[in-house]
């Protein structure tokens, strides 16, 4: 018996909504990691591109637990020597709801040309409201 190893144009790319409405950031993420990867079918394999797309929705609503809202902090360095910008979870949350999203999934995903490749799948919406109504995306529930 031989081991079935999945050919990446034999990869069918479905397509997933999440709600992140009152549900924890992380726990969001962690799914939209997965599910961007294939982690969650049987053909996975960690060299071939098996992941969907996935849609996450109402990323303003997402909550940090705990008393992360105000004690973590976002870095990101500058090209000068010793500068280093920070901006608090809750600032961003405000501001830039979408990208505090974003940079906690491109956390989980592996930095190279698959996890490159997984994050352009990766679309995020503030409110209820997506454009990718004709590729009839399914609801995935956490």
């Amino acid at each position: 018996m031989s081991t079935y190893m999945p050919k990446a144009g034999s990869v069918e790319h479905k397509w997933y909504v999440i709600d992140a409405a009152g549900k924890p950031l992380g726990r969001v993420a962690a799914q939209a990691a997965a599910l961007l990867r294939g982690k969650h079918k049987t053909i996975f394999a960690p060299h071939v591109d098996c992941g969907d797309h996935v849609i996450i929705v109402n990323c303003r609503e997402a909550v940090l637990t705990g008393g992360k809202l105000h004690k973590k902090i976002y870095y990101q360095p500058t090209l000068y020597v010793g500068h280093m910008k920070k901006v608090k979870a809750s600032t961003l949350m405000e501001e830039k709801p979408c990208k505090a999203m974003e940079l906690a999934v491109k956390g989980m995903i592996p930095d190279n040309a698959l996890g490159r490749a997984a994050m352009a799948r990766l679309r995020l919406f503030e409110g209820d409201q997506h454009s990718h109504a004709a590729q009839k995306p399914q609801a995935w529930e956490l």
